[in-house]
């Protein structure tokens, strides 16, 4: 896996209630990354990622073509570092249920019993947030409830992580991992290839369920998808329509004042509310496809 170096600006934009549509696509097409956090109040922040060298003065211009006004923000360069030795030494196991989540440096790991899932450090920071806690607390109960699956997919599968839980949880299973992120692709086989179970997994490049290899493997058992309200609303009329009737789906990426408004969605497509899963301002649900 490639150590990462160099320089980077981080161009940070005043939170807002909401990150209006024409502000995400200009953002996505001129930054090398968009980030979107929330705060403890509930409102979006947009974080873009630059090359050092990039004029900010282009950051107006280009904003200008696209008629976007920009919103304060406020400028930080992370100067050049070992991106894998600083991750290596932030990066602490992760105990969520029935998982033990840590490092791939790490050495002479005890599980305690648990599920171990080994990640490569320098991408395992979704293993600590608050989203991929309730998502593998989402899991467990699946498996509590007797549930087998066959076929699952991983919508925004990130760095791999749930895929991984729920590949070592159900040995029978056979997984589709997506995102819309190459890296995130590379990193998921990688992190599948390390944790004994790349032959269940198939990581792919997906804007959400449009890639044939995800419309060829439905209807699936389970999907688990945690990215954000948003996309998730979005796609809520394909998650129904790829999960068998009976099904599981956990999603994730959401707050507390969202709740209503991301569940709902999904009720509207016959998935039922069975449980919701809270870690500081971040929610998950567990939803069953009844009809």
């Amino acid at each position: 896996m490639e150590q990462k170096f160099g320089n980077c600006k981080i161009i940070k934009f005043e939170p807002c209630n909401q990150i209006s549509e024409q502000l995400e696509n200009f953002a996505a097409e001129f930054f090398e990354v968009v980030e979107i956090n929330y705060t403890d109040e509930g409102e979006e922040q947009l974080i873009g990622y630059m090359r050092t060298d990039a004029d900010v003065l282009e950051l107006s211009e280009v904003a200008s073509n696209y008629g976007v006004i920009l919103p304060k923000y406020s400028i930080e360069v992370l100067p050049g570092r070992d991106w894998l030795k600083e991750n290596v030494i932030k990066f602490a196991p992760v105990e969520v249920e029935d998982f033990y989540v840590y490092g791939i440096h790490e050495k002479n790991v005890d599980t305690r019993g648990k599920i171990g899932i080994k990640v490569y450090a320098a991408t395992a920071f979704g293993s600590e947030h608050q989203t991929t806690k309730c998502c593998l607390r989402g899991i467990s109960d699946i498996n509590r409830l007797g549930c087998a699956p066959q076929r699952i997919l991983d919508v925004g599968t990130g760095s791999g992580i749930l895929s991984l839980a729920a590949a070592k949880l159900w040995s029978q299973a056979r997984i589709v991992a997506v995102d819309i992120d190459t890296e995130s692709v590379a990193v998921t086989e990688q992190n599948a290839a390390d944790n004994g179970v790349k032959t269940q997994i198939k990581a792919l490049y997906s804007d959400g369920y449009t890639a044939k290899g995800v419309k060829e493997n439905a209807p699936y058992d389970v999907i688990l998808a945690n990215i954000l309200a948003r996309p998730l609303i979005a796609m809520a009329a394909d998650m129904a329509a790829h999960l068998k009737i009976g099904g599981y789906a956990v999603i994730s990426g959401f707050i507390d004042e969202q709740v209503d408004w991301v569940v709902g969605e999904h009720e509207k497509y016959g998935l039922a509310l069975q449980k919701i899963y809270a870690d500081e301002q971040w929610r998950a649900a567990l939803l069953k496809r009844i009809k």
